[in-house]
């Protein structure tokens, strides 16, 4: 019955807001529609606690450093994008471009200004983060990043992409890694809901002038070794390392090559 009541508390609200975030867009400035999706997360979170029974606690809110930088977060959750951006007043997020295929969403996440990327990668991919995260770095605006670019299952992980390296690069920022193990109450879109008490943990910030292959192993390390404990603190079972797993577009250019060698 929660995830029953939860998941059509969910469509009511996204429906309800995002038709009310639509029509904001058309006012000048991001100001009406930021304040409409703000509303959204906290109704959200609040359902998520209510309604499914999962609460949050947020860990190393102290580490913060001033000013703007990049959060590069664990994905597990389609509760993620929500928890995280219940933290901030202004928060730019990159995504990709399938939410776009959504009914007004496009519209409302232009006026956001969130970085919409193509799923599939590549330079045109890089490019794009490239041109409107620096809108975001000009603005001083805090950055979410997925750097797995896919929705994780606990226990698994994607291989890092270097999308994070290029903005940590280009715009001279700190990166703070966040650990999470909300996948254990709300796993990637399932239907389903386990109540409980979920952690988001903000790491120790990644300082600025690394080069790109410290820089992943650093976040890929800190992100997932901290994110297994959180899921054994709350499993009670041991700290198990995270499952490499090929990516949809990794594994058709790894069945590829298999071609072309057989």
């Amino acid at each position: 019955m929660r995830s029953l009541a939860f998941n059509t508390a969910y469509w009511l609200l996204s429906i309800v807001y995002a038709s009310a975030a639509a029509f904001a867009a058309l006012a000048p400035g991001r100001g009406a529609t930021s304040w409409i999706i703000r509303r959204y997360v906290k109704r959200m979170v609040q359902a998520m606690r209510i309604l499914a029974g999962i609460r949050l606690q947020v860990r190393g809110r102290e580490r913060l450093p001033a000013g703007a930088f990049i959060i590069a977060s664990k994905h597990q959750s389609w509760g993620d994008g929500f928890a995280t951006y219940d933290q901030f007043d202004d928060l730019a997020f990159v995504t990709g471009d399938h939410l776009e295929k959504f009914p007004l969403l496009g519209t409302v996440l232009r006026k956001l200004g969130a970085i919409v990327v193509n799923n599939c990668g590549g330079r045109e991919a890089r490019d794009a983060l490239k041109q409107r995260s620096a809108d975001a770095h000009a603005a001083g605006r805090r950055i979410l990043i997925y750097p797995e670019g896919n929705l994780a299952r606990v226990g698994e992980k994607f291989r890092y992409r270097s999308g994070v390296w290029h903005m940590y690069r280009d715009f001279d920022m700190p990166v703070v890694p966040l650990a999470t193990n909300l996948g254990l109450f709300w796993p990637q879109e399932e239907f389903r809901k386990n109540p409980g008490v979920a952690t988001l943990e903000f790491l120790d910030p990644i300082p600025t002038g690394l080069g790109k292959d410290e820089f992943l192993a650093r976040l890929e390390a800190a992100v997932e070794s901290r994110t297994s404990e959180l899921i054994a603190e709350a499993t009670g079972r041991p700290v198990t390392p995270a499952v490499r797993v090929l990516a949809p577009d990794e594994a058709a250019k790894a069945a590829k090559r298999t071609a072309a060698t057989a």
